[in-house]
């Protein structure tokens, strides 16, 4: 009875030792990739995000509802086509993995979440092309899907919220939602419109944000800024498209050439003037 009891105990221990053995042999014989760093980087992934802090509506003495354009092309927002990290390309990803959830654009409230089959149909473009048998010579049909490049995406859509925070006495902001825009060219290559993919809800997905690295301008690769720091500290340029109106019009409906500019300007400065407005109020 003893003598089977040991072998009982044993056996165990005999298969975590072959299961040693064999990880051993097969890392022994998978050769190791090299580091192309100094160190190991964890600060990014391992990144906590805080939450927002709670707001009461009887808190909120005045809001106004903004929408934005962030140009890809303008020196400040060069970040979000770094081909290291482009901002698309984060988005793109993690949404098609179903670690993002995105929603359709038929209005821009979060309504209607796209599942991964639409989404793809939106990423993908299915191409039918004319190619030769190399060796009988016949023509031949072939059907090709390609992606939809992160540098075919030269704006980005931003709605946001501003609001006088009575509790703090403060003039806050939050992103709610962005967007990006693709441009749809005809077959010359010559431009025809520009199309929004997709809405994501800003506030879920600042954890995805936060663990993604953004090359910004600073000299110093070290940096661990991220693009939850990007959109946290307004780390970009960007101008006014529509304001909260009553008959939900954009500013382009309204104005034209400099007038469309200065309007724009004009909202931004009654923004920043709302809190010494508030304060003498």
């Amino acid at each position: 009875m003893t003598n089977l009891l040991s072998v009982r105990a044993v056996l165990p221990l005999g298969c975590l030792a072959g299961v040693m053995l064999f990880a051993a042999l097969a890392k022994a014989q998978s050769p190791l990739l090299p580091l192309d760093d100094i160190t190991e980087r964890s600060t990014v992934a391992n990144h906590q995000v805080l939450e927002y802090q709670p707001i009461r509506e009887a808190d909120i003495l005045w809001e106004k509802r903004l929408w934005r354009i962030v140009d890809v092309r303008e020196k400040m927002n060069q970040s979000f086509t770094a081909p290291e990290s482009p901002l698309f390309k984060i988005i793109f990803e993690s949404a098609l993995a179903g670690e993002l959830p995105v929603y359709s654009t038929e209005n821009d409230q979060f309504t209607k979440r796209l599942p991964v089959e639409a989404l793809q149909s939106k990423l993908y473009k299915i191409d039918t092309i004319f190619t030769y048998d190399v060796v009988t010579g016949e023509e031949l049909i072939k059907i090709v899907q390609n992606e939809v490049s992160w540098e075919d995406v030269k704006r980005f859509r931003i709605k946001e919220t501003w609001f006088f925070d009575a509790k703090t006495s403060t003039l806050r902001n939050r992103i709610l939602g962005i967007a990006p825009l693709l441009e749809v060219r005809d077959k010359n290559g010559d431009f025809k419109l520009e199309m929004p993919l997709f809405w994501v809800h800003y506030p879920s997905s600042r954890e995805l944000l936060a663990q993604h690295k953004a090359v910004t301008h600073l000299d110093n690769w070290a940096s661990t800024t991220t693009w939850e720091d990007i959109f946290e500290m307004r780390y970009f340029a960007s101008s006014i498209i529509k304001e909260n109106n009553v008959h939900d019009l954009r500013l382009e409906h309204t104005y034209s050439g400099l007038d469309l500019v200065m309007h724009a300007e004009k909202i931004e400065d009654e923004l920043f003037n709302r809190e010494h407005d508030m304060w003498g109020f």
